[in-house]
């Protein structure tokens, strides 16, 4: 029987931590700190991210019922109440969300032999925000409206690889399309959005910059048709044609040509009009990526479900953020674990399943998931979320 280190630190070993270190050093985030520094706050908050804990009071206690186990965890200092709190309440956020995105560039390679289609090889990112509602009382700088606070989760998702390479936390009260203000556009790679996001402005930037898009088309917006293409009617599309807009307004943001895709969802008849930029690719294609669009709905409630962000452990924005960020970072390390132990049968539901229960466990962490009496069979619940298996 393996007999060496905890399962939480062999999960923890996948973690660069030169990155971490020089991030921490970049913002100051251990300076003046003399026994609980930055990386024991991220032990402990993504303790109970993968152990589901409902509260810094529930992290802590949890953590000294096991106090013998905590140096072998890596995690240096006095774990207290007051030491978790004043940690995600004064050091920057900005540590944590810098190392998620260290994560996401590693998983991303992991996972870049993932394609979308024999058809599409490039990025295909899928773009959406989900609110977050909160006691206004409480988060009074998240004022959204008259009773309530709330802040939104900007997210850019890979949509082949379902890792999230972009993420905004903002206030609640501003619109979605803000959001492709601050997107930085990668050449050649595929947007697909909402409605939400129909910009005329906007979506240009995304055409001059290199890019493609795939949105639908809003009801009050008109367009005039230039040229009817052909098209093959089994496979549900309508229409498909070359368009301008119709306003002079419109046009002026966007002087180019776009192409509009009407198609009928052969499951329940429901028809659906499309706008890209993208005149190459099958108008068969332009639906898929659409649909497609659906795994940043699953992402969503994959980590409300899975992950401690809907119930927050601090009210002021620092500690919300650094809450949040440490989450996506549990999130995305599940990922890359599940793909550099091989166990892709596996969803990340089970993994942090296993994982949930196996913290203070010695077992040898590749063996927890060969162990035929571990193998779950959740996925083949219908209605249990698992979003790498779609």
């Amino acid at each position: 029987m393996y007999s060496g280190r905890l399962v939480f630190s062999q999960v923890m070993d996948h973690l660069p931590y030169k990155p971490f270190n020089r991030i921490v050093e970049k913002y100051s985030g251990n300076d003046y700190v003399k026994h609980y520094a930055c990386k024991s706050q991220f032990y402990c908050m993504a303790f109970g991210q993968l152990t589901y804990r409902n509260s810094l009071r529930d992290i802590v206690g949890c953590l000294k019922a096991n106090s013998n186990k905590l140096y072998h965890m890596g995690i240096r200092g006095g774990v207290s109440l007051n030491n978790l709190s004043n940690a995600n309440m004064q050091r920057d956020w900005r540590i944590y969300a810098e190392f998620a995105h260290v994560l996401i560039d590693i998983a991303r390679k992991l996972y870049s032999d993932e394609k979308f289609s024999e058809e599409i090889t490039e990025p295909v990112y899928a773009l959406d925000s989900t609110t977050i509602s909160l006691a206004l009382s409480l988060f009074p700088w998240a004022d959204f409206r008259k009773t309530r606070s709330g802040i939104k989760l900007h997210t850019q998702l890979e949509l082949p690889s379902a890792i999230p390479t972009f993420i905004d936390i903002t206030a609640a009260r501003p619109h979605d399309v803000n959001f492709l203000d601050r997107l930085i556009v990668e050449p050649g790679a595929f947007y697909v959005m909402d409605r939400g996001y129909m910009d005329f402005g906007r979506l240009y930037r995304i055409t001059t910059s290199g890019a493609f898009f795939v949105t639908r088309l809003k009801r009050n917006i008109k367009i005039r048709r230039r040229y009817s293409h052909p098209r093959d009617p089994s496979e549900g599309i309508l229409s498909d044609q070359t368009v301008v807009a119709a306003e002079p307004d419109k046009h002026e943001l966007y002087p180019a040509p776009l192409r509009r895709v009407r198609f009928r969802d052969p499951e329940n008849g429901d028809v659906f009009v499309f706008l890209t930029n993208n005149f190459s690719i099958k108008a068969s294609t332009v639906a898929d990526l659409y649909k497609a669009r659906w795994k940043i709905e699953l992402f969503f409630k994959w980590i409300k479900q899975h992950l401690q962000i809907k119930r927050l452990f601090g009210h002021s924005m620092n500690a919300v953020k650094t809450q949040i960020w440490i989450a996506v970072s549990v999130y995305v390390l599940i990922a890359i674990i599940r793909k550099r132990l091989d166990v892709t049968e596996f969803s990340l539901y089970n993994i942090l399943q296993v994982l949930s229960v196996s913290t203070f466990c010695y077992d040898e962490l590749s063996q927890l998931f060969r162990n035929s009496e571990l193998q779950l069979e959740d996925n083949k619940i219908p209605n249990q979320l698992s979003l790498f298996d779609l």
